[in-house]
C-alpha cells in the first residue's frame, strides 16, 4: 500500500465520522443524556487525532501523483485549500471537545456556551470535510466535476457508444441536501423510539 492508497482509505473517516458523531451529539442534546454527550466528545477527540495522518498522507499522495497527466493543478490547489480549512476546523472541534471532557470530570456540568460551540463547530466541520471530499473526488472523477454548460438545466446529452446518445442526470447540491435531510429525519424517528 502506498501513500495514495492510504490517503484514500483514511480520508472517509473524518467525513462520515463527523456526520455520525454529530448525530450522536444531537441525540445526547435532545435526550439530555450526559453519557451520550461524553461519548460524542470522546469520538470528536478521536476524529481529530485520526485527521493528523490524513493530512500527512495527502501531502505524500500529492507528491506521488505530481507528474500524472490526468491531474489538474487547479483542482489540487482547491482540494488542498479545502483540506487545510477542514483540518483547522476539526482541530478546533477537537480542542473544544477535549475541554468539554475536562469539564465532565467529577460530574461537573458542561457549560451551555461550550455545548453550543461544539454543535456549531460540528456543522461547520462536516460541511468543510464534505467540501474537501468533493474536491478530492473531482481529482480523478471527471463525471462529478461541475459542468461549464449553462444552456441545459439538469441534463445533458452525451454519446457514450456507437448506438446513440444517452441522457445523463446530474444531481446538484439540492439533491444531496434532500437526501441528507430525509436520512436525518428517518434516523431521528428511529432514535426517538
Amino acid at each position: 500500500m502506498d501513500w495514495v492508497h492510504l490517503h484514500l482509505a483514511l480520508n472517509h473517516i473524518p467525513v462520515l465520522g463527523t456526520l455520525f458523531v454529530g448525530l450522536l451529539l444531537a441525540t445526547a442534546l435532545v435526550k439530555k443524556n450526559r453519557e451520550l454527550m461524553r461519548l460524542s466528545l470522546i469520538w470528536f477527540v478521536t476524529l481529530t487525532l485520526v485527521s493528523i495522518p490524513i493530512k500527512f498522507t495527502g501531502d505524500f499522495a500529492q507528491q506521488a501523483t505530481a507528474d500524472s497527466e490526468w491531474l489538474s493543478a487547479e483542482l489540487v490547489a482547491s482540494h488542498e485549500q479545502a483540506a487545510d480549512q477542514a483540518t483547522s476546523a476539526i482541530f478546533l472541534l477537537g480542542l473544544f471537545a477535549a475541554y468539554g471532557l475536562f469539564q465532565c470530570r467529577a460530574n461537573r456540568p458542561i457549560p451551555v456556551w461550550l455545548t453550543a460551540a461544539i454543535a456549531i463547530l460540528t456543522l461547520l466541520t462536516f460541511a468543510l470535510m464534505a467540501r474537501t471530499a468533493n474536491f478530492g473526488g473531482q481529482l480523478r472523477h471527471e463525471e462529478i466535476r461541475p459542468t461549464t454548460h449553462s444552456t441545459e438545466s439538469e441534463t445533458k446529452t452525451v454519446s457514450l457508444t456507437q448506438s446513440g446518445p444517452r441522457q445523463v442526470q446530474h444531481f446538484g447540491t439540492s439533491a444531496n441536501v434532500r437526501y441528507c435531510g430525509v436520512s436525518g429525519l428517518a434516523l431521528g424517528n428511529f432514535c426517538r423510539r
